[in-house]
């Protein structure tokens, strides 16, 4: 079946019945969401609910099995079928992807790793560079360009991968549990840099454990267990007032 490259939606991001299994197992099961321009969507949920296999699917690092992503409202998947290469390489250059592990080279310096990827898909070096230096003081990173990652704390080196998805220009970020690999006053800088950020109105999807955090700056909440969407809303909603029995007891289980 040919991929429609027709413009459908006004979402940046839009997910339609995606599905995706390991073997016999079902990781995700008709799964459903859009996210539109300057949102931040949080999605929560215990481990094993399919969060993180759902974001490497919207970023093409693992391959759906059936249903539908949509990049500006054109299909990158159709069907479960994908669009030819080409297209796929388009799409990818409008998302960044920020990773629990940081995934820094760690034979880069903080400048290299940040330049390098825009620079590989042709970009002039000295603007990169320059770009590079106002993300390094936006992430609180000035003076630290020629370190390596070894030379950094863990959240120095979660505000370097962040540096390095926005040196691409994005229209949307993923972020796959940013914090999940820092203690709690490291995750505390990284939260920060991600709050600024929907400040400033980066549409971004963040999987994450931090319930405070997904609470005070989203504009939706998507809760998932064993690989279904079991509810979403306005944050106030889900975690003030959640409708389904199942969020109310992992909400409970949180707050104890």
């Amino acid at each position: 079946m040919p991929v429609n490259n027709e413009k459908e939606t006004s979402a940046i991001l839009e997910i339609r019945k995606l599905s995706k299994s390991f073997g016999e197992t079902a990781v995700l099961k008709d799964i459903s969401l859009s996210v539109e321009p300057g949102n931040v969507v949080s999605i929560i949920g215990p481990s094993g609910s399919g969060k993180s296999t759902l974001l490497r699917c919207a970023s093409f690092l693992e391959t759906a099995d059936g249903g539908d992503i949509l990049y500006d409202g054109r299909y990158a998947v159709n069907d479960g079928v994908y669009a030819p290469k080409a297209d796929l390489n388009r799409f990818r250059t409008l998302f960044g992807m920020v990773f629990q592990s940081f995934n820094l080279f760690p034979h880069y310096s903080v400048m290299k790793n940040i330049c390098e990827p825009p620079a590989l898909r042709g970009r002039n070096r000295d603007e990169v560079r320059e770009r590079a230096l106002e993300l390094l003081k936006k992430m609180g990173l000035e003076g630290k360009e020629n370190a390596y990652p070894y030379q950094l704390s863990g959240g120095q080196q979660q505000r370097v991968a962040i540096a390095r998805a926005l040196a691409l220009d994005p229209e949307i970020l993923f972020f796959d549990e940013p914090t999940s690999a820092l203690d709690p006053e490291l995750t505390g800088e990284v939260l920060k840099v991600i709050r600024q950020l929907a400040d400033d109105h980066m549409t971004m999807v963040v999987v994450t454990h931090e319930m405070p955090f997904a609470r005070a700056v989203s504009n939706r909440v998507i809760f998932m267990d064993r690989g279904f969407i079991v509810e979403e809303g306005h944050p106030e909603e889900v975690f003030g007032d959640p409708k389904q029995e199942r969020t109310k007891q992992f909400l409970k289980n949180y707050n104890q």
